[in-house]
């Protein structure tokens, strides 16, 4: 199987960490979110006894709550010690609600309005990550106001192609985030920033794109940084404390796709940062890493019952479900690769290609194109694999459909994480 906690049972029936995907969609309907919570807490573990062993005490990775936020993840965080970054006040909030401890965060965002600001602030938010000298002077304004001295980050676009999908790349000098490196805008920030009476500048984040397979673009962003803050204790007498590299390793999510070492990764890249930073001249920053799909993706599948079936000569073949692009849009905006399969006849020969329809009245409703599996019949149920990161993040409401329940399993027994939206729900803000 393409992950360590899915197998097939005796009845033919695809399990994720042991519970029968059959049996919870004929319990709890379709479509359905299955999570397996020891997935969840062994992928920070990884993470966590990693980073402390090869960056040093201090170090830790902070959840991408944008993955998949909700008080369960949050709940996991903070019974496993780790941090989270958030990009909106919701985020806050829910992690707030959930007694998450939120100085252990960073507040991301290319546009913290006035509101987010205050609210981080007056919640205790660890750091902003500033994108801008705009946002800047209104933390510090706010900051002032309140009379406390506000840790800040600023975002560093670092100038790395990581060569991989246009809308998931962020490191570029042309990037809608962070200040460029290259044009010299960066050092300027930092100058104005360390000007500041109510900020305290600890250090630099970057982040150069998602679902990285290579280590060399983390590298390369590595030595980039590590030069610039050595160089920046040259020319102004400042010196970085915390260097955040972002995220980004891959999740294996088809058979052709590397499952990585997320250990040795971090081991490789801290044997460079350690190298770099022996001629550079400056102390080793503490680093920080903000996972999230290599935290949750691998952990969840989605169920589906089939509809129908229906057959071109000559040209293709459709097998329509009853979700599609509300819960997942991920290929409708992305063409994003999944493994799907027949999870009520799992040792059925895969003789049928077609592609995977979703219910939605739009042509661009699909899961996914030209996939084998055995020729479906209606009330199938069919699975949709490593869909825990952004499928129910960016979930919606199309067509008024409403966003499917999430499922915990853990101990092999499963409990609800998130209600099933009911028709009420659709209506509850109208007027």
């Amino acid at each position: 199987m393409l992950h360590e906690n899915l197998t097939v049972n005796a009845l033919g029936h695809l399990c994720i960490a042991g519970a029968d995907t059959v049996e919870l969609a004929r319990q709890y309907g379709t479509p359905l979110m299955v999570m397996d919570e020891e997935r969840i807490r062994r992928n920070f573990r990884i993470y966590k006894n990693a980073m402390s062993k090869h960056f040093g005490e201090g170090s830790f990775p902070a959840f991408a709550s944008k993955a998949f936020s909700c008080k369960y993840i949050y709940k996991i965080a903070k019974e496993e010690n780790v941090g989270i970054d958030i990009v909106s006040s919701g985020e806050l909030y829910t992690a707030l609600k959930a007694g998450f401890d939120v100085s252990k965060s960073f507040f991301h965002g290319n546009n913290k309005t006035d509101f987010d600001i205050e609210y981080g602030i007056s919640n205790g938010v660890g750091h902003f990550v500033v994108d801008n000298m705009t946002e800047l002077d209104s933390i510090n304004e706010i900051a002032g106001k309140k009379g406390i001295i506000q840790p800040v980050l600023l975002r560093l676009t670092p100038g790395i192609d990581p060569h991989t999908h246009a809308a998931i790349t962020t490191g570029q000098v042309d990037s809608k985030f962070g200040i460029a490196i290259e044009t010299g805008q960066a050092t300027e920030a930092v100058k104005y920033t360390l000007t500041r009476k109510n900020v305290r500048l600890d250090g630099f984040h970057c982040h150069i794109g998602s679902q990285i397979f290579d280590i060399k673009p983390f590298c390369d962003a590595a030595r980039l940084m590590i030069k610039y803050i050595s160089s920046l204790k040259v020319e102004l007498g400042y010196e970085a404390s915390i260097l955040n590299l972002g995220g980004g390793f891959g999740v294996k999510y088809i058979e052709a796709q590397p499952e990585l070492d997320y250990a040795e990764f971090i081991r490789l890249v801290s044997q460079f940062i350690d190298n770099e930073v022996s001629v550079s001249g400056i102390k080793k920053p503490t680093i920080v890493m903000e996972p999230g799909r290599s935290i949750v993706a691998d952990s969840c599948l989605t169920l589906y019952t089939v509809g129908g079936t229906k057959q071109i000569p000559g040209f293709k073949n459709y097998t329509s479900v009853d979700g599609g692009m509300p819960d997942n849009p991920r290929y409708a905006l992305y063409q994003s690769d999944y493994t799907v399969c027949l999870a009520s006849r799992m040792n059925d020969e895969c003789d049928f290609e077609c592609t995977i329809a979703g219910r939605c009245c739009e042509s661009g409703d699909l899961l996914q194109e030209n996939v084998l599996i055995p020729k479906p019949q209606r009330g199938d149920i069919l699975a949709v694999l490593v869909t825990g990161a952004y499928n129910y993040s960016m979930a919606s409401n199309y067509n008024r459909i409403p966003r499917p329940e999430v499922l915990g399993i853990k101990d092999g027994k499963e409990f609800e994480i998130i209600k099933r939206e009911s028709f009420a729900d659709l209506i509850k803000n109208d007027l």
